[in-house]
């Protein structure tokens, strides 16, 4: 859902994910992304694994319990390209994933961490401690990511780099959505913080909608900036705001 006009918000968030990325990409290392759905994980992850394009990143997402055969077969087919022979066993599959990491300093990163499995999160532990691979391991995942990740001793004392999500804090709300969006430059700060109150509860997403919505309506009215009587009709039309 595009957004005309809309900034990208250099929040405290975006810039620890830029500086951990290039931390591991610099040292090869492993690093965990996560929080809650909405916070803008996604597009700080995306639009920094962009930056890193000489790295030729590996984007991954598996179903929820993957197997260790499925991780292996996913992530050589993003390597190379072409889906490995079934009659090739999980080892020989190992063994030309470790060929495969073993050249260019590589970014891999697992979407939705949280779905894996303690046998898959191994997997992918052993390729990258294996002396002759070279690639940075990045996990991004939402609720219950940095839970299922923690239980594995042998994983967790690896992390080079955490970054938790969490949602804008209401004392920055107002600074940040005026810089976000022209509608909100000159709105009033208390018609911001209702926002924020009502229905976004500092989730960017939640922002992003309710923006998406008032900024259509303000071009209806020919106005250039959020007030009270756009609020209402977007509130109408978002079901009256989440806690309305």
């Amino acid at each position: 859902m595009g957004l005309t006009g809309a900034a990208t918000l250099n929040t405290r968030y975006f810039q620890l994910t830029r500086r951990a990325v290039a931390d591991l990409v610099a040292h090869q290392a492993t690093g965990v992304i996560y929080g809650p759905a909405g916070t803008g994980k996604t597009f700080a992850v995306t639009a920094t694994v962009a930056e890193h394009a000489d790295t030729q990143p590996v984007v991954l997402a598996f179903p929820s319990h993957p197997s260790m055969r499925v991780v292996a077969d996913e992530l050589l087919f993003a390597l190379t390209g072409e889906r490995a022979p079934a009659r090739r066993n999980r080892f020989q599959l190992v063994n030309s994933l470790i060929d495969h990491l073993s050249g260019l300093s590589r970014l891999v990163v697992v979407d939705e961490a949280q779905r894996l499995t303690g046998d898959c999160l191994e997997l992918l532990r052993h390729l990258h401690d294996h002396p002759d691979t070279r690639f940075a391991l990045l996990y991004a995942g939402g609720n219950g990511c940095w839970e299922v990740l923690s239980r594995e001793p042998m994983l967790r004392s690896r992390l080079f780099r955490m970054v938790p999500f969490k949602p804008i804090p209401r004392r920055d709300v107002v600074a940040l959505m005026r810089a976000y969006h022209p509608i909100h430059a000159q709105a009033a700060e208390e018609l911001l913080l209702e926002v924020d109150d009502t229905f976004a509860h500092g989730t960017l997403r939640d922002w992003a909608s309710f923006t998406h919505t008032a900024a259509a309506l303000c071009a209806e009215e020919g106005t250039d900036t959020l007030d009270a009587a756009v609020l209402a009709n977007a509130y109408a039309l978002l079901g009256g705001g989440v806690d309305g």
